[in-house]
Parts: C-alpha cells; structure tokens; sequence
C-alpha cells in the first residue's frame, strides 16, 4: 500500500470540509479550495480523514497518495499558507510592485510588468546593499509554485556568475570559467 496514501489526516479546528459528490471543498480562515477526487474513496470520521482504493491497479496506487497529500496541502493552506521567496541577483535587478502588479528589471530593454491573480499577495523587499527578495504569499500551494516559476522563468540564474532570479537558500550548480 501506499504509505503516503493510508496515513490519514487530521482536520484542524475552524477548517470546514464539505463533500459534493467526488469535489472536497475545504474552507479555513485564509480561504477556500475545491480539488475532485476519481478513483479513490474517502470518509470523514470524527474529524479524520482517511483515503482508501478498491484495487491495486498501478493507476489507482499513484492517485491514492497523491489525492491525501493534495487534500493535507489544502488543509495546510487554509490554515498557515504558503510563502515563496525569490531572489534577484545582478547589477541593476530591481523589483516593485503596485498592488497586484510586479514590475522587473532584470537586464532586458524594457521592464517586465507581471498582473498576479488576486489570491497571491507580492511583497518586494529592497534593502541597501543586498539584493532585491520578492515574497509571494498564498493559500493555494499550486498556485504560489507557479507564479514563483514563471518569476523565475524570466530570467533563470546562470552557472558561472550566478546572475538571475533564484529562490532564497538555492544552491546554484557553479561552474569554473575558461582557464587561462
């Protein structure tokens, strides 16, 4: 069995979980998410929730622990949420932002203006003398993931100086320059 799959999870208090059919809604204090679970059968017990699967066809196997952590990553998220951090490293890379939208300047010729959806939170971060850090906070872990990759997609950190977008407390894979 999957040993992700059959340990069960735990509803914490203030989350309320309403099952329509195959669509677990969850809502907590931070907001609400919605996922549809096929294939997998699962039951609400004093506050427990435990995923089951009728057969051990390989299909089934992989859903069964990834339908419990995506239904833990949506408790999880409406109770705590989710932070990504990224970090901009380079001569003259900044970022701001006016409300929901971040603008960058990371080298090219124009800036890039970024409209983010209204669940994600943005905060830029510009301290003297370090790098510029944007700090994406959200309930949804998808969502939070994906911003921060398209952030980073922009311009990705290259291996001999380091210069580009990364996450905070990325090891970047350095490489030795031309030898002389």
């Amino acid at each position: 069995m999957s040993r992700i799959g059959k340990s069960p999870i735990t509803v914490p208090e203030g989350v309320d979980i309403n099952i329509d059919g195959n669509v677990i809604t969850v809502k907590g204090k931070l907001g609400e998410l919605k996922q549809e679970i096929n294939d997998i059968d699962f039951n609400i017990e004093d506050g427990v929730i435990y995923f089951e699967r009728s057969s051990e066809k390989s299909d089934q196997k992989a859903k069964h622990g990834l339908y419990r952590a995506l239904v833990n990553n949506m408790i999880t998220g409406v109770t705590e949420g989710y932070t990504k951090k990224l970090e901009l490293v380079g001569v003259g890379y900044r970022a701001s932002n006016q409300g929901q939208k971040l603008d960058l300047a990371v080298g090219f010729s124009h800036n890039i203006v970024l409209d983010l959806a209204p669940e994600v939170k943005v905060e830029t971060v510009s301290e003297k003398g370090k790098n510029p850090v944007i700090k994406l906070t959200s309930y949804d872990k998808q969502l939070v993931g994906q911003i921060a990759a398209k952030i980073r997609s922009f311009r990705t950190p290259e291996p001999y100086k380091g210069k580009g977008i990364k996450f905070v407390g990325e090891q970047l894979r350095r490489k030795a320059g031309k030898s002389a």
